[in-house]
């Protein structure tokens, strides 16, 4: 038996492997065969992609660079969604992290760095926090859906940031400056990985979230929890868990990550925050932690290929003047072909149950001497070797 179950867990994780590799080819074939139908040069775009990602020292750090934030929103899914939860607010999350961890990271000085460090990263992770924490209050208090809730928390986040860059104490007030908050300090500038790259410690600090992550979820009690009450959670419920502030602990957890993931790409490559700095970070996060399983080697790699993509994209379309659509195109199909499996699956049961319904209830409509009938029918018909 034991042998058995690991042979199951084997082919599990197998398919769980192959079947993002099966829909990277599948959509790769899909956009070759859309860009020769739309009169593109196929094989030039998809030979600058590959330059664009590793054909030189400056490419795969670019690609490393477009990794590094969808680590955190990946996370910040990953998290509610291991605990039966759907956070959509990662990016109003990494907004508002951002926007408290630059007030700090502009604003002190004469400290020392590694405390000025320290403030800066647990403003964002509180601001982060608290976010997410409004939409699992309202969720646990009045049964608000966090699907609207954590979407509807996005443009408010959006419209703060639009204030802040605009409006005193938060703007730059430096002369003839484009909308935007105060550059952070020298000091806390993140360091560079690679010279004469945009590489960034901000990248270590990401595989560190990543390890802590999976050392929460996997090897704590209250990760242990978290993942109980998203598997069952009336089972979590007769345990005596505490789900109501279970939820809660996800969303703030959640947020917090996303936030942190807002100031280390301010750190780390702009080092003043704008509007739009950060604009579509959030809802690609869930593509990549859908892609990845929510396992933290499986956010890792589909990390890297969605960054990948997009720094390879900014290549092929100078390069080959293939638009940039086309990228997301190639990233929709991935995803949607990572997922259909599961949906055929659960379309497959549905249909097989709806079957086995109507099939009971017409033998519930049946005279009792015609269902009797029916049932001898089918147990005669279902086992042939007593019928002879």
């Amino acid at each position: 038996m034991n042998q058995n179950a690991k042979q199951f867990r084997f082919k599990s994780e197998l398919k769980q492997l192959l079947l993002p590799l099966f829909s990277l080819v599948l959509a790769l074939a899909l956009g070759y065969l859309t860009m020769l139908l739309m009169g593109y040069d196929a094989a030039k775009a998809y030979q600058s992609l590959w330059q664009g990602i590793f054909g030189s020292r400056n490419a795969i750090a670019e690609s490393l660079v477009q990794t590094t934030p969808l680590i955190f929103t990946a996370i910040s899914y990953a998290l509610t969604y291991k605990a039966g939860l759907i956070n959509l607010g990662g990016e109003g999350q990494l907004y508002i992290g951002a926007v408290w961890g630059s007030v700090l990271g502009s604003r002190l000085s004469g400290i020392p760095v590694w405390l000025h460090w320290i403030l800066i990263f647990a403003a964002a992770f509180a601001g982060g926090a608290i976010w997410g924490a409004i939409s699992g209050l309202l969720k646990v208090r009045f049964k608000a859906s966090e699907l609207i809730t954590t979407i509807m928390l996005n443009y408010i986040a959006l419209e703060w940031v639009s204030f802040c860059v605009t409006n005193l104490p938060f703007k730059d007030q430096t002369a003839g400056a484009a909308p935007r908050m105060p550059t952070v300090v020298d000091n806390v500038k993140l360091s560079l990985l690679l010279p004469k790259t945009r590489l960034h410690s901000g990248f270590i600090l990401a595989l560190l979230v990543l390890l802590i992550y999976y050392l929460f979820m996997w090897k704590t009690t209250k990760g242990f929890e978290l993942r109980v009450n998203g598997q069952n959670p009336n089972a979590a419920l007769y345990a005596g868990m505490p789900v109501k502030h279970n939820a809660v602990l996800a969303f703030a957890l959640a947020g917090g990550t996303a936030g942190l993931g807002g100031i280390i790409n301010i750190l780390g490559l702009q080092y003043f925050l704008t509007e739009g700095f950060a604009s579509g970070l959030g809802f690609s996060g869930v593509a990549v932690a859908l892609l990845g399983n929510s396992q933290p080697l499986g956010i890792l790699l589909a990390a890297f290929l969605f960054g990948a993509l997009n720094a390879g994209g900014i290549r092929m379309q100078t390069a080959a003047a293939v638009p940039s659509a086309m990228i997301s195109m190639i990233q929709g199909i991935i995803i949607f072909f990572a997922v259909s499996p599961y949906l055929l699956s659960w379309i497959g049961t549905q249909l097989i149950s709806g079957r086995n319904r109507h099939n009971l209830s017409l033998q519930n409509q049946l005279p009792p001497e015609s269902a009797q009938l029916a049932m001898t029918t089918d147990r005669g018909k279902s086992d042939p070797e007593k019928s002879r």
